[in-house]
């Protein structure tokens, strides 16, 4: 297979062959797990807090083992899925989020929160990885036999998710006129769905793969340095776009007073990503190496953080004073865009025959150990009492130093490719 990294841009033809069924399948099951799970999730603070009335460091515990349990664990999914298969991870999956939501509802003493989020997290640590290394290894295969771009397959995997994190909330939003339990029910009840539609269309084994043992995977993988640079590289970009969730907040409660404006700013980055990242990965495609395609979205990622640097020292309040935190949210999730497919591609020219499943979870699970760490020391980068504009100054340093990350020279994969 010539690799993805060693090709020049290209000019696609208008016409792109049909996607195969199974990736149809595998993007529609992205949006539904997507759509389950943010019509909960996004309101669970809230209920621990208020309706359980659980301290303030234990709703921050519980959302953090939720977290761990999900994506740390992610690597240990892939392997299974390398080992037996995507269909019965997939399938365990499901039955543990369905089992999942259902005791979150019922759930009101602290010990009964933690099994239900541990298990919720575990849940995704299983299907997720197992569903997105298959789309990847599918999209290699449809390349190669349509001479299509598997990044922008990778990409439409992007969109389905986002979609459903967008419309998943807005589900949520409707059941909690009723109560936090309807909503759990109601996530547990699109998890059903999933579990049925996959046990009827998923196939009992997928042709061209070829299930391998789990031992000496991880050996492979930490001696694979282009892979752990890229884990690295991608670890970077993760923590930067983790700043929706810390550094972006306290700066709307400076000029705004308040959060309320920021769900229309995670509005506005949901909507981009799903009417522009196709078109977005179309161009890059067809003008930039994908190495380069990268490289621009890390820059645009820290032109992000200077924008808010650059205005911070004025001071600005009310609508103006937003106007960089809307800025900052357009130029990272353009650079998102440009970034998170293009990696994902990257994972089946670094991986080993048949350890697509560990390589696609370790991406995950290193880069998450990255964010974790780097979120902390973020945190106290912004109660440091440092000048306004340093903290953002230091962040966008981070995306410019992933650059120098990412694997120079092209090449093949280690040991092979991805077709296992």
């Amino acid at each position: 297979m010539t690799s993805l990294f060693t090709a020049r841009p290209r000019r696609a033809s208008r016409r792109a062959a049909p996607l195969p069924p199974l990736l149809r399948l595998l993007i529609l099951t992205q949006l539904a797990f997507n759509i389950g799970f943010f019509a909960v999730l996004p309101f669970l603070s809230e209920h621990l807090g208020q309706g359980i009335g659980m301290a303030g460091w234990l709703v921050g515990l519980v959302l953090g083992l939720r977290t761990f349990s999900q994506q740390g664990l992610f690597v240990v999914g892939g392997a299974l899925a390398d080992r037996y298969g995507i269909r019965p991870v997939v399938l365990a999956g499901c039955v543990l989020r369905i089992a999942g939501f259902a005791w979150l509802g019922f759930a009101e003493r602290t010990w009964a929160v933690l099994g239900a989020v541990l298990l919720i997290g575990f849940a995704a640590a299983l299907f997720s990885p197992a569903v997105e290394s298959e789309v990847a290894r599918q999209a290699v295969a449809w390349e190669e036999e349509s001479g299509g771009d598997r990044t922008r397959v990778l990409a439409l995997f992007t969109v389905a998710g986002q979609a459903g994190a967008f419309v998943g909330p807005l589900l949520g939003a409707l059941l909690l006129a009723v109560d936090f339990r309807t909503a759990c029910l109601a996530g547990a009840g699109v998890f059903v769905l999933v579990l049925a539609g996959h046990a009827w269309l998923l196939p009992q084994r997928i042709p061209g793969r070829a299930r391998v043992r789990v031992r000496g995977g991880a050996r492979l993988l930490l001696r694979n340095r282009r892979f752990l640079a890229l884990c690295c590289a991608y670890g970077a970009y993760l923590l930067a776009y983790n700043q929706l969730y810390l550094a972006l907040p306290a700066e709307v409660e400076r000029a705004a007073g308040s959060q309320a404006p920021l769900a229309w700013l995670f509005a506005l980055s949901s909507l981009l990503v799903v009417t522009a990242q196709l078109p977005v990965t179309r161009w890059a495609g067809e003008r930039l190496a994908p190495r380069r395609s990268m490289v621009a979205g890390l820059a645009l990622i820290a032109a992000g953080f200077a924008v808010v640097a650059g205005v911070r020292p004025a001071g600005w309040t009310g609508t103006a004073g937003l106007l960089p935190a809307a800025g900052f949210v357009v130029l990272l999730t353009l650079g998102q865009m440009l970034v998170a497919p293009v990696a994902r591609a990257w994972v089946p020219d670094l991986a080993e025959d048949g350890r697509l499943g560990l390589y696609t979870g370790a991406l995950s699970s290193v880069s998450g150990l990255i964010v974790l760490a780097g979120s902390s020391a973020t945190g106290l980068l912004l109660d440091s009492g440092l000048p306004a504009a340093v903290p953002w100054l230091v962040l966008a340093a981070v995306p410019l130093a992933a650059v120098g990350l990412l694997p120079r020279r092209p090449t093949d994969s280690p040991a092979g490719t991805a077709r296992a």
